[in-house]
């Protein structure tokens, strides 16, 4: 006989859930390795944008003498070249080739020859062209019995005045960045877990552990409770790692936490619970409808197809113009909102309209899809043997 209340019985299982996981081996190595992976991620980062503007050049013959203002050019690019002087230029060539120098440059200043091994990074091309360039101009300039310097200021002075319509905010490329990362972390956290929803109500359907369980609560209080305890150990996974992730890309300068940021986060927080929800209750209810492990993948793969088809083609859009219309119609989808709407908060390009308009969708889905799913989960999850059709499963 039932004698707890919904609410009751619901705390009873995602605590079962929440106690089960959280314990278990798998989720704390799961969660170490995946915190050395995304440190190691931010550490290879770290790394790249700290050499990607470095460049060693060695200089030889009359090239010597270009050091300073080589150096001035790359700084006002925001590269960093770090000069050589080479008295034997057969050496320097041997240290281009074994890899020790980017390039060897030689020449006088006006006439500047630059030595590589396979290739010549654009950005240094571009410096040493700027170097070479001004060397000719301020012959030109001084022939003429003008000032160089005062040309070149007047020269540099002139730029172009801005009238954007829609102006990018500064920090639009490290919005973007944070977007996508956002993205790419709630897919992965409501696929993985909603898989975990599946696959849990397949091995209690199968080793007869819902029969006893159903004995003192209501299958959708089963499956709500199982749904919301292991979102509950999602969040708490995911807690972890966006607090790791950020603190080391704050440290290493790869991200700046501003409030901007941390709002997108806490966004992000909020839709992965919406859209565990959302989805969860889906998998579990088609997880009910089959008795073997082996047979979960077969009712499940097609909201899996709908869910991997939505990412990419809403992940491209997001990339390609997160403002653009069709990024905006597809953040919309109640399906695919959770994941492409706190990417668009975190970009700057959603409106507090279209934020509103998906929440009341994701949650009028939610609501549906719990009462769906419980009826579904209800009518199949005692019935042991072949796979239930799910028109069947709705029937009762």
């Amino acid at each position: 006989m039932r004698t707890l209340s919904g609410r009751r019985a619901v705390w009873l299982v995602m605590k079962r859930e929440l106690n089960t996981r959280l314990r278990t081996r798998s989720f704390v190595i799961g969660t170490v390795v995946m915190l050395v992976l995304l440190l190691g991620y931010v550490g290879f980062q770290t790394a790249l944008a700290g050499s990607a503007d470095k460049r060693t050049v060695g200089l030889t013959g009359q090239a010597t003498g270009i050091a300073q203002q080589l150096q001035t050019k790359a700084a006002q690019s925001g590269q960093q070249i770090s000069t050589v002087t080479v008295t034997d230029p057969a050496e320097g060539r041997k240290k281009v080739e074994d890899g020790d120098l980017d390039a060897l440059v030689s020449g006088s200043a006006a006439k500047l020859t630059a030595t590589y091994k396979s290739s010549l990074d654009s950005s240094l091309r571009t410096v040493l062209d700027q170097v070479a360039q001004q060397q000719v101009l301020d012959g030109i300039l001084s022939a003429a019995q003008l000032e160089p310097d005062d040309v070149m200021a007047q020269v540099n002075g002139t730029h172009v005045q801005d009238d954007a319509l829609s102006p990018e905010p500064a920090d639009h490329t490290e919005r973007l960045i944070l977007g996508v990362i956002v993205a790419f972390l709630l897919y992965i956290s409501i696929i993985t877990y909603g898989m975990m929803v599946a696959q849990g109500v397949v091995e209690e359907k199968s080793s007869r552990v819902v029969e006893i369980l159903l004995a003192s609560v209501r299958p959708w209080q089963l499956l709500l409770g199982k749904v919301i305890g292991l979102g509950l150990v999602g969040l708490t996974q995911l807690v972890i790692l966006t607090a790791a992730g950020l603190i080391a890309a704050t440290a290493t300068g790869v991200l700046s936490l501003t409030g901007f940021a941390t709002g997108a986060l806490l966004w992000g927080l909020l839709w992965y619970l919406l859209g565990f929800l959302l989805y969860a209750m889906i998998y579990g209810a088609l997880g009910s409808l089959v008795s073997r492990q082996e047979d979960t993948q077969s009712v499940v793969g097609p909201i899996n197809v709908v869910l991997i088809i939505g990412f990419v083609s809403g992940f491209n859009l997001l990339l390609q113009d997160p403002d653009g219309t069709a990024t905006k119609v597809v953040s919309l989808i109640p399906l695919l909102s959770p994941i492409l709407m706190p990417a668009r908060i975190a970009t700057g390009a959603a409106t507090g309209w279209e934020i509103g308009l998906s929440l009341g969708l994701t949650a009028a889905l939610v609501a549906l899809l719990t009462w769906l799913g419980g009826k579904i989960y209800g009518n199949s999850v005692l019935r042991i043997g072949s796979r239930i059709k799910l028109s069947e499963a709705l029937r009762g």
